[in-house]
């Protein structure tokens, strides 16, 4: 019909951008109140409740941040570190993975493909890995402790790629580079890596959300504060200024009076979330085609 839309066809559309615009206003709304309130005065904020545009700004709750910047540098650097490596190590382990189970001569592969799919239902529990890691593995207090366990593969993620390999690069293109002599890593490097940059910055960007937020593999195996990352620094400052604000009866003499305990979680927050923020726009086109794409096999 030359690209014209029918009524039914325009009332589904006009439908659809009114409940995207609603669901965009459930998440931005929140959001705008988190950073709003967290430039409000403690004080007011306490006093009259958190406000989109507050009537008294403050900065303390940022300022008190900024006092432990030391700290929060090398959690960043930490966190940064982290989530780099093993972003890139999810991403090396995942696609050549999904490239062999994508193999349909590949010996094994349903049952291979299977246990992974079983990974997504069922684990052995935190007591278990714990003993491993710890035990055996020897991951306490060390940067690989935030790394390895949990998050280097997931089943889900393979089974995005796997579909995506199939369905998105015709299976032509890599008989044609066997029958002139290349090989299996070949075809996976020069072939299905430069053809997978959709599903693998989905991948990654997945894998990267997962490891900056991360905080449990922190709490399980990390006790050194110099390996502290982000998110378990800010969660510790969380911590102190909770227990400052319910015990001064017991701190006599401390000035605790100008902690900003009511602003600072939403500082917190706020800071926590801003490098994910920075990052996002780079590869939301990537994502959007990733996802569609990798979760429908053709």
């Amino acid at each position: 019909m030359g690209g014209i839309l029918s009524k039914q066809e325009k009332g589904m559309q006009a439908l659809a951008h009114i409940v995207l615009i609603i669901f965009s206003i459930c998440v931005i709304v929140p959001f705008w109140l988190l950073i709003a309130a967290s430039f409000s005065d403690s004080g007011y904020a306490v006093a009259n409740g958190y406000q989109f545009f507050p009537e008294k700004i403050s900065f303390e709750a940022y300022e008190y941040i900024l006092n432990q910047w030391m700290q929060i540098g090398r959690a960043y650097g930490v966190t940064i570190v982290v989530t780099v490596v093993g972003t890139a190590g999810s991403l090396i382990i995942v696609s050549m993975l999904a490239y062999g189970l994508s193999q349909k001569n590949l010996p094994g592969g349903k049952t291979v493909f299977l246990l992974i799919l079983i990974t997504m239902l069922f684990n052995g529990g935190i007591v278990p890995q714990y003993m491993i890691y710890n035990n055996y593995f020897h991951l306490k207090n060390t940067i690989w402790g935030l790394i390895i366990p949990n998050l280097l593969l997931n089943g889900f993620t393979v089974m995005l790629v796997k579909n995506y390999f199939q369905s998105s690069i015709p299976p032509e293109l890599s008989e044609a580079m066997e029958m002139d002599g290349a090989g299996p890593f070949f075809i996976y490097r020069k072939l299905m890596l430069p053809l997978s940059k959709p599903i693998l910055a989905t991948v990654g960007l997945m894998s990267a959300v997962s490891y900056w937020n991360d905080w449990n593999n922190g709490l399980y195996y990390i006790t050194d504060s110099k390996l502290y990352s982000m998110q378990q620094l800010l969660n510790e400052m969380n911590n102190n200024v909770n227990f400052l604000a319910n015990n001064s009866s017991l701190l006599a003499g401390a000035d605790i009076g100008h902690l900003p305990t009511a602003t600072m979680r939403l500082a917190i927050a706020v800071v926590a979330i801003i490098p994910i923020l920075l990052v996002y726009p780079f590869f939301q086109k990537f994502l959007v085609k990733g996802i569609t794409v990798g979760a429908v096999k053709g």
